[in-house]
């Protein structure tokens, strides 16, 4: 007997009857319940209104100032979160659309209404804006089995249904009028509803703005629309240049050639200037990094003895420009300030390209999820890509994802590449960090920086207690502080050749569970304190005493008020370089600079 032969699997499938396949559809269709797609949006809106609101229904169940003992007011909420999503499901009911466009929707609906209540996200448009950037090992790193689960409870079965549960009724002329005519009814209703409720919605409204937010999936919708749509039917901005009138300052020793009228800053210092050496100045852009979670700030915790005791210099009480990256990166090198910044009706370049256009070598060194635009104008690189493979098995997960010291390990090459005639004149060299980044905290930091345990390792993070996930948060923060003071101690390897500093600002804060609120990216006028209050650290090097900057006069004003605004005209202040849109109110170290003239120079009149 052949052996072979027998295990040998069959070429082919055996047939099945034509009768046999044809029973089985028939059998399948008997079980489809028949349905006109207006009684079907409206089941969907059913499902949503009531299931997918969870977080509304219990947000208002917590409120104080919310008295409704009859259930009235929330009957009318109902009606109009349902008259508005009744007419969404109607907008998607065409034939060729009805299926995707609805299980997209509920898709989309189950995943809101999971990070809303899990990590007490609110999806406005700045949140779309920063899913849309996110890279591939941030936006794994929010997935997870319960996660899925979720998903495919609350979207999945739907979705399943529609597909194989339902047989769709083709409607006649005059049913397509109906539904036509429904479409128009839950549009009036919606409107009446508003105005007739206008009196008892608008203070709720107004004391809770963060309730807009959690209608699911309106809110969604909506802000994907002015993210994703508005662009198009708005035209884009114009592009209008500040590099005009950008030069070095008298410290350079070098005439400039005209390129507009500029200021001058009141430390560019003629006398002597020759002698200086050529600046090295790093700045750090943090990541998701608290200030009330900074030891040199008064935390209970010591989270910064490397930074304190290479004697650096932190602003305890600064503000940021937005509360997610996307918001916040822009801004801080933007000349214009948070205000007009996000009313501006043309688009600019940045600091770097400032520094850039000046003469100053510049570089972008990035292990995140990019540079927002602040680079594009400038030579930049990301670490993994330019990683050696003993670099990347030291400093990086298998999906790319990278500690920050990968940087370190990278800060010669990135000296190397600007052009040495640019190097002779001073070079900026931009870091930024993963620093914090959430949630999965626990990937943020070394063994030696673990100091506080136990650790929150999951990147569900309200599944840790508060504890846990504040010690894995702060020894983010500790790897921030190790990260930071190897960087100036790799600068002072560099003071025989450059005059050196640092500066570290952070983009934005974080929530760490207070009142049930995760990570961050809030509207800003309704997020916490927290995601807003963020680090600055300068070392001053010997860099500032090229500008003439007091030491002890910086450290004497720790506890003044700052914000983003003041990040462009500080730097541009810090490196003597002149420009038109500097402005002195906005330096942080201005006033250190103008006592130290006071003091040692009385005769040098103030340029501004």
């Amino acid at each position: 007997m052949n052996t072979l032969a027998i295990l040998q699997p069959p070429t082919s499938l055996p047939e099945v009857p034509a009768g046999l396949l044809a029973r089985a559809a028939a059998h399948a269709r008997r079980y489809r319940m028949s349905l006109a797609p207006r009684w079907g949006a409206a089941l969907l809106t059913l499902w949503c209104t009531l299931l997918l609101n969870a977080p509304l229904w219990s947000k208002l169940a917590q409120l104080p100032d919310f008295v409704d003992p009859w259930f009235w007011k929330r009957a009318a909420i109902v009606g109009l979160i349902a008259c508005a999503t009744y007419w969404w499901f109607m907008l998607l009911s065409w034939p060729g659309l009805r299926r995707l466009g609805w299980s997209l929707t509920l898709l989309t609906a189950a995943g809101m209404e999971y990070y809303i209540q899990h990590y007490g996200i609110l999806l406005d448009s700045g949140m779309v804006r920063n899913v849309l950037q996110t890279n591939t090992s941030e936006a794994l790193a929010l997935l997870g089995p319960r996660m899925l689960l979720h998903i495919l409870v609350f979207g999945g079965l739907p979705s399943l249904w529609l597909w194989f549960g339902v047989a769709w009724r083709r409607d006649s002329l005059w049913r397509g009028w109906r539904s036509l005519l429904l479409v128009l009814a839950s549009f009036a209703l919606l409107a009446a509803g508003v105005a007739g409720m206008y009196r008892q919605l608008a203070p709720l409204l107004r004391n809770h703005m963060e309730l807009r937010y959690l209608i699911n999936p309106t809110s969604g919708i909506v802000a994907l629309a002015d993210v994703t749509l508005k662009p198009l039917l708005i035209p884009a901005r114009p592009f209008v240049s500040i590099l005009g009138g950008a030069g070095l300052g008298a410290s350079y020793g070098i005439a400039q050639s005209g390129g507009g009228p500029a200021r001058s800053l009141p430390v560019s210092m003629a006398a002597g200037s020759s002698a200086h050496k050529p600046p090295l100045l790093v700045l750090v852009v943090g990541e998701t990094a608290r200030g009330d979670h900074f030891g040199m700030n008064g935390y209970a915790r010591d989270t910064t003895p490397q930074l304190q005791a290479r004697n650096a210099i932190s602003w305890s009480n600064v503000r940021s420009c937005g509360t997610n990256t996307a918001a916040s990166v822009p801004c801080m090198f933007s000349h214009l300030g948070k205000k007009d910044f996000e009313a501006r009706k043309a688009n600019h370049e940045t600091l770097l390209d400032v520094l850039q256009a000046a003469g100053l070598g510049v570089s972008w060194l990035d292990n995140q999820s990019g540079c927002k635009g602040v680079c594009d104008r400038i030579p930049h690189a990301t670490a993994y890509d330019q990683a050696t493979a003993t670099q990347r098995a030291k400093w990086c997960e298998a999906d790319g994802e990278c500690l920050d010291q990968l940087m370190l390990d990278q800060l010669d090459l990135s000296l190397a590449k600007i052009p040495a005639q640019k190097r002779a004149v001073g070079t900026v060299l931009a870091l930024h960090q993963m620093g914090s980044h959430g949630p999965a905290y626990f990937r943020r930091s070394t063994a030696q920086a673990k100091h506080f345990r136990p650790e929150c390792t999951t990147q569900v993070t309200s599944d840790c207690s508060q504890q846990d996930l504040i010690n894995v948060y702060d020894n983010s923060i500790a790897e921030t502080d190790l990260f930071v003071a190897k960087t100036i101690d790799w600068l002072k390897t560099k003071a025989a050749d450059y005059e050196v500093a640092l500066v570290y600002l952070s983009d934005h804060g974080e929530s760490l569970g207070e009142n049930g609120i995760y990570l961050h990216g809030l509207p800003y006028a309704i997020a916490p304190d927290s995601q807003k209050h963020v680090a600055w650290i300068t070392w001053p090097g010997t860099l500032a005493a090229r500008t003439r900057t007091n030491e002890a006069c910086l450290r004497a004003g720790k506890a003044q008020p700052l914000t983003h605004d003041f990040y462009y005209h500080t730097v541009l202040g810090l490196l003597d370089v002149r420009s038109p849109t500097y402005r002195s109110a906005l330096d942080a170290y201005a006033p250190c600079r103008q006592q130290a003239l006071v003091s040692r120079a009385p005769n040098v009149p103030d340029a501004l």
